[in-house]
């Protein structure tokens, strides 16, 4: 076959690949909208390395679907081949952290020391852990600590972020409130906190449901809290010359 024909039906070949593709897209889409009213908006389907099964996603949330959105499964996908939990590896790259692309200006700033060392935690100002947490940062030297406030506890926690935020000194306020119980003081006049809705969609985006929350300056995340020791010693391997 010569050369020129060749390249006609490969051109035709993956453009008929191609509409077929987006049929089956518009399908799921289509027909998961009607039998599923209440599912989340979806935000891509894509297919899977397994003949007939799409990947469909909302947010971090992934099922999976046969290519008229007939069947639907939840659970994870492995790759026996590469021993890899496919649904997992996913879900860890979408919901992995940039720490260069951190929206820092809606966080609550304090240092310690040259400051030089950099932490960021997602933290309720009525999580218990977050509060023990804090007193072990007393403990560390040279850091600068950025605290996204994410009411997730219920309770007044709301209010109380909203007062931190508001308060004239942030830092302040909310190392006064989370070493020593002192209320924030209250919320006089006007005070945009659209911080705190920000830093829920970004909590919800990089699935943070439990706090304390930290990511490190190598983008890495680690639930839970350390102790001072502990996260200096992690500090001095992110900056060795510090």
């Amino acid at each position: 076959m010569p050369v020129a024909r060749a390249l006609v039906v490969f051109g035709l070949a993956l453009s008929s690949w191609a509409a077929s593709v987006c049929a089956d897209e518009a399908a799921i889409r289509k027909n998961l909208a009607i039998r599923l009213p209440s599912l989340a908006p979806i935000d891509e389907v894509t297919k899977t390395p397994v003949n007939g099964l799409w990947e469909v996603r909302m947010g971090a949330e992934i099922i999976y679907s046969d290519e008229q959105g007939s069947f639907i499964f939840e659970g994870n996908l492995i790759d026996l081949q590469k021993q890899l939990n496919v649904t997992q590896d996913r879900v860890a790259k979408l919901t992995a952290f940039d720490f260069a692309k951190l929206p820092l200006k809606d966080a609550v700033v304090w240092k310690q020391g040259t400051g030089a060392r950099k932490l960021v935690v997602f933290a309720d100002p009525n999580c218990g852990y977050c509060k023990h947490f804090e007193k072990e940062l007393n403990g560390v030297k040279d850091i600068t600590v950025y605290t996204f406030l994410i009411p997730i506890l219920g309770g007044d926690s709301p209010e109380k972020s909203k007062a931190i935020w508001c308060a004239k000194d942030k830092g302040l306020a909310w190392r006064n409130w989370m070493l020593s119980g002192t209320e924030p003081p209250a919320v006089t006049g006007a005070c945009d906190a659209s911080a705190l809705d920000r830093n829920l969609a970004l909590g919800l985006k990089h699935a943070v449901n439990a706090t304390p929350m930290l990511v490190f300056t190598d983008s890495k995340r680690m639930p839970g809290i350390m102790s001072a020791a502990e996260l200096d010693k992690k500090l001095s391997t992110l900056n060795p010359a510090l």
